[in-house]
């Protein structure tokens, strides 16, 4: 029996039942890593001989007795999180020695529930792209179709799960880095509420693995299936010990319904940015379609929504205000004068990211407070809806576009192009506010690429929208092998 594509949930019930070993499923993995990831290039950071010794200390910890959430099941973690005595580059040359000292908390987390690291997933130049390309590990295609990008910045994790290379992944989400990646491959990601795992130990090479509170970024967990999500995430959630002095583990409320008649969702498919592709708007039908058919309360306008021109502006800036922090000062000005520039009446994205860029510490305050405003009305919203049902990006996954000026490059959405970050707004439709986000799988499109949906929940009420995600699975299907 090939174990490689089954559930997270299948295979450590197969390893209870001792129909299987750890050893033998971990070589089964990295011969298939072997045979098909020269295609792929998902794993980018083999770390095969520790995981053999792993999965054969698991299978004796199992002989003992001993009885832990993940014993025993491969795994691959994205490159950018640190793991001791492994490389940790982010994709930068300058750094392709670099080798932390100690595991990011996360990766801690894996392994005190037992699973077996297979290695590193590939991830492009400092994970900022919606692909995964970088100049010392090269570039990860598209399992679907290898002309096409699987996604980034965790786009190595998604093309592994959807390869077979391990069960679970994780990864991380500042600009749908989990949730794009997981819709271009046909796979499953959660971006957590913001603050519910623990980041310490994701940073690049040149910065201290300390506690740090991220704007905006989170990290989560990859699978194959939903239930499989809420797995990975139990062991992931949780604060840093080291910020409130305990190991992990936080007490999430339960999901609001437990019946798919019963949820109350609204479904968007329009943008005031940036129109969806067909094929995007047909997977998001096809949920809305299974939720009708199941009895929910389904609409599709609700005055209660917050502003998506206002929350996509807000997110721009606070998105780019973080990505020029460390640029050198001729650079920096060089900016400051292009945004003096701009008119007043300018409210492009293009304008919002080269304003976001040059924010002073008082404009950043002031951003921050519309932000909040922003949560407010989230959670009135949420006192009446459950969920939100929404596009991921606009199409499926795209061909390779590795231009080195990405202000250069465009989105075609059914044939005609776009700015190619102004795809990112359906992504900070959850990461704005910090809300959780569950990319599931809603079909294919007319050539055959999977097309993702993402559920949009209350604020740390991430079992909402995985329970949802589940239900809608029983439903309407999940995880499909590329073919």
């Amino acid at each position: 029996m090939e174990w490689n594509l089954r559930t997270a949930e299948d295979l450590l019930a197969a390893l209870r039942a001792g129909e299987v070993t750890s050893a033998e499923l971990t070589d089964e993995a990295i011969a298939r890593i072997e045979r098909d990831d020269k295609a792929i290039n998902a794993v980018c950071v083999p770390d095969f001989d520790r995981a053999r010794a792993a999965a054969r200390g698991a299978d004796q910890a199992r002989a003992r007795g001993v009885a832990r959430p993940l014993l025993g099941l491969p795994v691959t973690v994205k490159e950018s999180f640190n793991i001791a005595g492994v490389t940790t580059t982010w994709g930068m040359p300058p750094y392709r020695d670099f080798v932390p000292a100690d595991d990011a908390v996360q990766v801690s987390r894996l392994k005190d529930a037992g699973a077996v690291v297979l290695g590193k997933t590939n991830v492009p130049f400092g994970l900022q792209d919606v692909q995964s390309f970088n100049p010392i590990y090269g570039t990860t295609n598209n399992p679907w179709d290898q002309g096409r990008t699987s996604g980034g910045s965790s786009g190595g994790s998604a093309a592994a799960l959807a390869s077979g290379f391990g069960a679970l992944s994780i990864g991380s989400d500042l600009a749908g880095s989990l949730r794009t990646p997981a819709h271009f491959c046909g796979v499953y990601a959660h971006k957590p509420s913001l603050g519910l795992a623990a980041t310490r130990g994701m940073v690049p090479p040149d910065v201290p693995a300390l506690p740090t509170d991220h704007d905006l970024a989170v990290v989560g967990p990859m699978a194959r299936t939903a239930r499989d999500l809420t797995l990975l995430l139990d062991v992931m959630a949780g604060p840093d010990p080291l910020t409130l002095g305990v190991a992990h583990g936080l007490t999430l409320p339960p999901a609001r319904r437990e019946r798919l008649c019963d949820f109350r969702v609204l479904v968007l498919d329009e943008h005031p940015f940036i129109p969806t592709g067909s094929a995007v708007r047909a997977g998001v039908n096809r949920v809305a379609d299974a939720l009708v058919d199941s009895g929910a309360r389904v609409e599709r306008h609700s005055p209660l929504l917050p502003d998506l021109t206002e929350a996509a502006i807000l997110y721009t800036q606070l998105l780019f205000s973080s990505s020029v922090a460390r640029f050198p000062v001729e650079e920096y000005e060089e900016l400051r004068t292009r945004a003096a520039g701009l008119s007043a009446d300018d409210q492009t994205l293009d304008g919002a990211r080269l304003r976001g860029m040059v924010l002073s510490h008082r404009d950043w305050i002031e951003a921050n407070s519309r932000r909040e405003l922003h949560r407010h009305g989230w959670r009135r919203f949420f006192a009446d809806f459950d969920a939100v049902v929404c596009p991921i990006t606009p199409t499926p996954a795209f061909p390779h576009d590795h231009n080195p000026d990405p202000r250069e490059r465009r989105i075609d959405i059914d044939g005609v192009e776009y700015p190619y970050f102004d795809q990112l707004v359906w992504a900070g439709l959850a990461t704005m506010p910090g809300l959780p986000a569950t990319a599931i799988p809603a079909g294919r499109s007319p050539e055959g690429l999977p097309v993702g949906v993402q559920l949009i929940g209350p604020m740390f009420e991430d079992r909402t929208p995985l329970r949802l995600a589940e239900l809608l699975e029983q439903q309407i299907g999940g995880f499909q092998v590329p073919s």
